[in-house]
């Protein structure tokens, strides 16, 4: 989930151009977190300590709906809000929804869940909010707005990756071998500042929220890529788009190899290797409102 705005100006129409191209980006990229990310995300629904099944789900910055879907499978009975500051976002989610025949069990509701007034979201059994809370200004502020948001006796599932996966082997590329690591360490610091709360630990702030911790569970993420169109095509999506924040941070040397692998047309694409893995960690917490 993102917390872009359009932007008014005498440009208008280039800058309005220039937002849809990083929304159809951003949403390539989810898409294909899903896709790839499926199976783990339905090991952390299926882990949630949910007492009955719940009738009524928001998924907080719900972007182009992974998690939306997951849990539409994991519960069948039951209708889901979905919530993001993206229109595009929202619209791809409803194509979906109407692709799949389950619209009818599908609300999508645009807001900033920084906005100082919230939209009626009614009092859901589970929110659901992966990798969107370390998005939040104020998460102190979020985590009370959920906590009242909650019926009595509802759960919050907090879901959220390590950081953004990593998809060469450290000795990659072999003129330049550890770029990858390098580009997210020069990531890292840039965001330091701008996404503060990527990689918090998120127990601690949702008992100071008032909820009682019920369980956290980290899953490994160690997906081989040989010979998968869906890897091969998120390790080009998101190495793009780590080139688009670090470039500026990178060597010449790192900078050249990296478009190296950028190039789909060159010998060294990233699409010509055959030793691509999806590596990361997603850590989930639940959370349930007692009062």
């Amino acid at each position: 989930m993102t917390h872009a705005h359009p932007r008014n100006s005498p440009h208008g129409h280039h800058e309005q151009h220039a937002d849809e191209q990083h929304a159809d980006g951003q949403a390539e990229i989810l898409d294909l977190d899903a896709e790839v990310l499926a199976e783990h995300s339905a090991t952390i629904a299926g882990w949630l300590p949910v007492q009955e099944p719940p009738g009524q789900i928001v998924d907080l910055g719900c972007g182009t709906g992974a998690g939306t879907f997951t849990l539409l499978d994991r519960f069948p009975e039951a209708r889901i809000t979905a919530v993001d500051v993206s229109a595009p976002h929202l619209q791809r989610l409803l194509e979906k929804a109407c692709a799949r025949g389950v619209e009818g069990r599908v609300r999508t509701v645009q807001a900033d869940l920084d906005g100082t007034d919230w939209p009626d979201l009614g009092a859901p059994d589970l929110v659901w909010a992966s990798a969107s809370m370390h998005h939040v200004a104020r998460p102190d502020r979020v985590l009370r707005r959920v906590h009242d948001l909650l019926a009595p006796g509802g759960l919050f599932a907090v879901v959220e990756l390590s950081g953004f996966p990593r998809f060469l082997p450290e000795d990659a590329p072999e003129d330049r071998p550890g770029l990858e690591d390098r580009c997210h360490e020069a990531s890292d610091r840039l965001h330091a500042e701008r996404v503060p709360h990527r990689g918090a630990d998120w127990g601690p702030k949702l008992a100071e929220a008032g909820f009682a911790v019920e369980g956290e569970r980290t899953v490994a993420v160690n997906i081989t890529g040989s010979g998968s169109k869906a890897v091969g095509a998120y390790a080009l999506a998101g190495l793009r788009r780590l080139r688009h924040s670090v470039a500026g941070a990178l060597s010449a040397e790192d900078l050249a190899a990296l478009d190296r692998l950028l190039d789909v047309a060159g010998p060294h694409s990233i699409l010509r290797r055959d030793d691509l893995a999806v590596r990361t960690e997603r850590t989930a917490w639940a959370a349930r409102r007692t009062s």
